[in-house]
């Protein structure tokens, strides 16, 4: 059997490249990443092709949020309709073809045209509940205008339509699914994994504080305001908040108007995963109280540094966190919950060290990425064998 995958970006795709060329069953992966980015993904380089003149200049543009809306989104539809019509024409003979959805719609279409068969990927909740979800978002801090470009929605509902399968990472994007009429069956839930050797403990919280980490973009849909709200309100005499991640101006300045923002608050940007993993080991808590996302690497990757988490139930964090006993699971836009929380985890120190413990044992109980690998597998020859 062999599979052809594609990703605009990169995101957990090469994760799954690595299983599948593990098991001899990589037929090959598309990226619009630039070579040079991909040197030490473990993978053959005649299997990774790449068409990066559109996306490379966009993620390396970044001042690209102080465009117009409109030019913004005609850069990621030219990016999206670029890399699906080189997938789609370089396409290698292959069993199944599965492609990150927003840019597989040309090439799953290519792949039933030869008689394949096409799995749509969905990283997020359904693209009309997610529109729905942050334009409310949008509307309750007073910004206006729609969040997702209409064609995005229009191409995204194609691809679900085309598809044979539709892949989703938790139990959250699954009744987003449901509840837009998509038929369960077409659904199947591949949870992802983590990297057990490049996440893992290297060191301890520091006694008498309590420092909690934000990881992700600093975007109203990572719900960044709920969380310096709880911050504000957490009493602690050593209480620091750190985020990771790309810089959101706009929001700092929001939120500054309004005299919410912590001026205490530490923005690091983006940091490598050796760098990471430090300070989600020496971090008492890792805060994601996200208002909408398909299955947030980072809480996995977190646990695996026994670092116990608070999150969203809109994060999928109900496929991974048992609420209590690795962390906890919050309502989402839920200031109150998320500051009791915090306050319980800063008054509780060895509980909240019992649940880091078992956050740890939790993730390394999953299998990686390897079981990941099988999961997908089986959706595979579920396929090919009903053919």
């Amino acid at each position: 059997m062999k599979i052809a995958l594609s990703a605009n970006g990169k995101f957990h795709t090469f994760d799954l490249a690595r299983e599948l060329y593990a098991r001899e069953a990589l037929a090959g992966i598309y990226s619009s990443y630039p070579r040079f980015k991909l040197r030490h993904e473990a993978l053959p380089q005649e299997l990774i092709h790449t068409f990066p003149f559109f996306h490379a200049p966009y993620m390396a543009a970044r001042w690209r949020d102080r465009l117009p809306r409109s030019w913004l989104w005609q850069w990621e539809h030219l990016d999206a309709t670029a890399f699906a019509a080189f997938v789609a024409r370089n396409l290698p003979p292959c069993d199944v073809y599965m492609g990150l959805s927003g840019s597989s719609l040309a090439a799953g279409k290519r792949a039933h045209s030869q008689g394949s068969f096409y799995v749509c990927d969905r990283g997020s909740s359904h693209i009309r509940v997610q529109r729905q979800l942050q334009k409310e978002e949008q509307e309750l801090w007073g910004l206006s205008g729609e969040t997702v470009d209409p064609r995005t929605v229009d191409a995204e509902e194609a691809e679900y339509a085309e598809a044979d399968r539709i892949t989703i990472p938790s139990s959250f994007v699954y009744r987003s699914f449901v509840s837009q009429g998509i038929a369960p069956e077409k659904l199947r839930k591949l949870p992802y994994g983590v990297n057990l050797l490049r996440f893992e403990p290297v060191g301890q919280p520091e006694e008498g504080r309590f420092d909690v980490l934000f990881v992700g973009a600093m975007s109203l849909r990572k719900g960044v305001p709920y969380l310096v709200q709880a911050f504000q309100k957490l009493d602690h005499p050593a209480k620091s908040l750190t985020f990771v991640g790309i810089e959101n101006l706009e929001v700092i300045e929001m939120l500054r108007r309004r005299d919410l923002w912590p001026e205490t608050a530490r923005v690091v940007g983006p940091v490598p995963q050796s760098e990471l993993k430090t300070l989600m080991s020496r971090s008492h808590v890792m805060a994601l109280p996200s208002i909408e996302e398909g299955l947030a690497l980072v809480l996995a990757q977190a646990m695996a540094c026994g670092c116990p988490v608070i999150a969203s139930t809109n994060t999928g964090a109900e496929d991974i966190v048992t609420d209590g006993e690795e962390g906890f699971i919050i309502p989402i836009r839920d200031v109150d919950a998320l500051t009791e929380r915090l306050q319980y985890m800063a008054d509780h120190p060895d509980e909240r060290q019992a649940m880091g413990t078992k956050a740890l044992a939790k993730v390394q109980g999953f299998g990686g990425w390897r079981a990941y690998g099988d999961m997908a597998m089986a959706v595979f020859k579920e396929l090919v064998a009903a053919k």
